[in-house]
């Protein structure tokens, strides 16, 4: 759980944050905070501090004399991994995975090439790591051991890139791909030829071949859509 997540406010947060990005509480919803805090058996500065922090994600809005307001969904933070995870919680899950899905094969081939071109012997040697981790746990059902490899893996290759935007997309693609194994849109092993490329890319960056480690990435982002036409269509 965040740190944002903890403590009273946090229990409030994970009932009232998923209502909101399930459509429980459409746009311009308007929700009383003193009624909230009797719901919730809260005192009001602990439902202030969640309504803060859900303001912080762009899901509602203060006004005075009106109340807290559920804004339009045009308007949330789309990109904040708590909102990704209460999105893919919910009905809009199918939606959801392919929304990040489509964005992980725009953002992630480009970064595995300018990983071949800027990583270190450290971000090369744990990438190689990463993927040999994902190798040893690619049998035998244990997808939340490969997980950790696998999420290791993508977080190395943006922050690799050097460019400072991709890096900050670690946390999206690493709340999508364990979006993907916690709500079994995955198979029971990862597909062996998914973990190849892996192994292939790490190879290529290791190599300085940009070219290479971006066609790689892109075959691996065009099997994860094609996996989702099969698991959620």
């Amino acid at each position: 759980m965040t740190t944002r997540g903890r403590g009273l406010h946090g229990h409030v947060l994970e009932s009232l944050g998923p209502a909101i990005t399930a459509g429980d509480y459409p746009p311009g919803s308007v929700l009383r905070t003193d009624e909230l805090a009797q719901r919730f058996e809260v005192s009001r500065s602990v439902m202030r501090e969640a309504v803060r922090v859900l303001e912080s994600m762009d899901l509602v809005e203060s006004r005075r004399r009106v109340g807290v307001t559920v804004r339009p969904k045009a308007e949330w933070n789309v990109f904040d991994p708590q909102v990704i995870r209460w999105r893919l919680a919910g009905a809009d899950r199918p939606h959801q995975l392919r929304s990040l899905t489509v964005l992980r094969s725009a953002v992630e081939p480009i970064a595995a090439g300018l990983s071949a071109r800027h990583a270190t012997a450290a971000q090369c040697a744990e990438l190689t790591e990463c993927a040999l981790g994902m190798v040893a746990n690619s049998r035998g059902h244990k997808l939340e051991e490969y997980l950790v490899h696998d999420m290791a893996f993508h977080r190395v290759i943006l922050n690799a890139s050097g460019n400072e935007m991709f890096a900050r997309l670690g946390d999206v693609v690493a709340e999508v791909l364990a979006g993907r194994t916690h709500h079994e849109v995955m198979f029971e092993d990862p597909d062996p030829a998914a973990v190849t490329l892996h192994v292939q890319v790490a190879e290529a960056v290791r190599g300085g071949d940009a070219s290479r480690a971006e066609e790689l990435t892109r075959q691996i982002t065009v099997g994860a859509l094609q996996e989702l036409d099969i698991l959620a269509p």
